[in-house]
């Protein structure tokens, strides 16, 4: 189509010359008819393209243009189907997603003649075996949830399905989520979009996500309703509380469900008008310091009855999950949990810019907020959760050697409901029926078998964590350290997590925290502000000009 040559418009010439043809045969027999039906309407369609004024290649090369962006179109899925390789999708590889739908469909997972991946590159990363392994117990390892403040503690699995709100997924998704986990007996989080009818049909074990729009507990006018959350919480389904301070797919970025996609149904479910733009604001009413979070999950704590209740975050401003721990130690109100979210990303539909270039990895924030609570002495009463691209036993095992005690995945059990990534969760057109709200295309997800797929996903994966640590030779998966994983530094470097990252001793930021790589950022934490003191920002300031 390049040049200005005659080949531009050879279709519309083509078919000009082709209704003429048939109008002089008119008559003769009935064959022109037939010719009129494929003429016409490309002669409409050129003569559309060259007066519209929205398209240059279509003005230019009237017909022929369209194929251009017919290929635009098709490229993802060629590209999926037939172009790449299986190490190089984004955001998950083909490897990666054969891994999940083998497991939730019960498949042969196993993976003939050694690995694919490239063992001197930098990204790999192994744990180390030990010659004395240990057996694979035939057990589901568990983590209590809950500290000294709370009184119904929660029994939870080391992996759970990480925040999906309803209406940014489907009714059928959400049910076959929350079914399978009642099956696999593990927890489901609601997601900010609070608890609809899908998520009690099945059943599973909640996690109540409340974040800065309050859905399902708010007023007319956006703040915390203390009545609806009482109501909603109080019910046995519900097992821990967790205020979203941040998401790592838009980190410090409200949201916006459109006016369109507000149904009855999700009305209903989150407390707001229908066929109204539903926002999410980027901060919190109910609280705006570290001192005022604590007090607000206090507050919820005692409103539950007693149920954990924690914060999701990703990590930005080091100083900040110190503003909390000092929040802590200096209130001596404890939050029951933390769950760092990596901004590797999530189902969430976000700005390009904050997807790709704001907020920490997980890796590096789970650290920063490992060093926090071990370095103020808080980690025996603070569980501490993991979420980012979690999709198998070797992510579960290196979350909990850096510090995690579970870990939450969202995209992974999409996948095991069916999702093929076609990356349109946020168009409303998901072509087997995860993340719309279309009847016709949910017609595809069959929650019975879904359920069951979710289930076997959720079961074989904790297994081949178990399988990882026992090869480390450990009894229990919690016996991981971060000396038992290795980073890829060069093709002839590896280094051990703790000679990479810093991990700071018991109470060592309260005792001693000028021995550690924080102690400015541990300076310019306060429980009164999320902000950087003055002087401690002008301290930074300095030094950075080697002052």
């Amino acid at each position: 189509m390049g040049g200005n040559g005659p080949a531009r418009a050879f279709l519309p010439f083509l078919a000009v010359a082709g209704t003429i043809a048939c109008v002089v045969l008119a008559g003769r027999n009935g064959a022109w008819l037939w010719g009129l039906v494929v003429c016409v309407p490309v002669l409409l369609l050129a003569l559309h393209d060259v007066f519209q004024r929205d398209y240059a290649i279509l003005r230019n090369y009237p017909v022929l243009g369209w194929a251009r962006y017919l290929f635009q179109d098709l490229r993802p899925y060629l590209r999926s189907y037939i172009v790449e390789g299986d190490l190089e999708g984004r955001p998950f590889s083909q490897d990666q997603r054969r891994l999940v739908y083998e497991r939730a469909r019960d498949e042969e997972d196993n993976h003939p003649f050694g690995t694919e991946l490239d063992v001197y590159a930098h990204e790999y990363k192994w744990i180390s075996h030990s010659i004395a392994a240990t057996e694979v117990p035939d057990i589901d390892p568990r983590i209590t949830i809950g500290g000294p403040q709370c009184k119904q503690p929660y029994e939870a699995s080391i992996l759970n399905i990480s925040a999906m709100s309803f209406g940014s997924l489907s009714a059928r998704a959400i049910e076959a989520l929350n079914t399978g986990a009642k099956m696999g007996n593990f927890a489901h989080d609601t997601g900010e979009g609070s608890i609809s009818p899908y998520h009690r049909k099945g059943g599973g074990d909640l996690i109540w996500e409340i974040g800065s729009g309050y859905f399902g507990c708010r007023t007319e006018d956006g703040n915390f309703d203390e009545d609806l959350f009482v109501k909603a919480a109080c019910t046995d389904q519900v097992k821990m509380i967790e205020i979203k301070l941040s998401q790592g797919a838009k980190p410090g970025h409200g949201g916006v469900l459109p006016a369109a996609k507000v149904s009855p149904e999700i009305a209903e479910t989150r407390k707001v008008p229908e066929g109204k733009d539903c926002i999410s604001p980027a901060s919190h009413r109910a609280f705006s310091t570290p001192r005022q979070m604590l007090q607000f999950a206090a507050r919820l704590r005692d409103l539950s009855g007693g149920k954990p209740v924690g914060i999701k975050l990703c990590v930005g401003h080091p100083h900040e999950p110190f503003a909390i721990a000092k929040a802590m130690l200096e209130t001596g109100i404890y939050l029951d949990f933390i769950v760092v979210d990596g901004a590797e990303g999530g189902t969430g539909a976000a700005p390009i810019e904050l997807s790709n270039h704001v907020g920490l990895p997980l890796y590096d924030g789970l650290v920063i907020m490992r060093n926090a609570l071990v370095g103020t002495g808080l980690k025996q009463h603070v569980r501490l959760g993991a979420s980012g691209k979690v999709h198998s036993g070797t992510g579960i095992a290196h979350a909990i050697a850096l510090g995690a005690d579970w870990v939450n995945a969202a995209r992974a059990f999409m996948f095991s409901i069916g999702c093929i990534q076609s990356m349109n969760c946020h168009k409303g057109n998901c072509p087997v029926g995860v993340a719309t709200q279309d009847p016709r295309r949910q017609r595809g997800l069959v929650v019975e078998d879904k359920a069951e797929q979710v289930e076997r996903f959720h079961r074989k994966t904790v297994r081949a964590a178990l399988q990882i640590s026992c090869a480390a030779g450990l009894k229990h998966i919690h016996d991981l350290e971060p000396h038992h994983l290795f980073h890829r530094i060069s093709p002839t470097e590896a280094r051990t997590a703790d000679q990479i990252y810093p991990f700071v001793a018991e109470n060592q930021l309260v005792d001693a925290p000028e021995d550690t790589p924080y102690d400015l950022w541990w300076k310019a934490a306060s429980a009164d502000s999320f902000n950087v003191a003055k002087q401690v920002g002008d301290e930074h300031k300095a030094k950075s000009m080697g002052v």
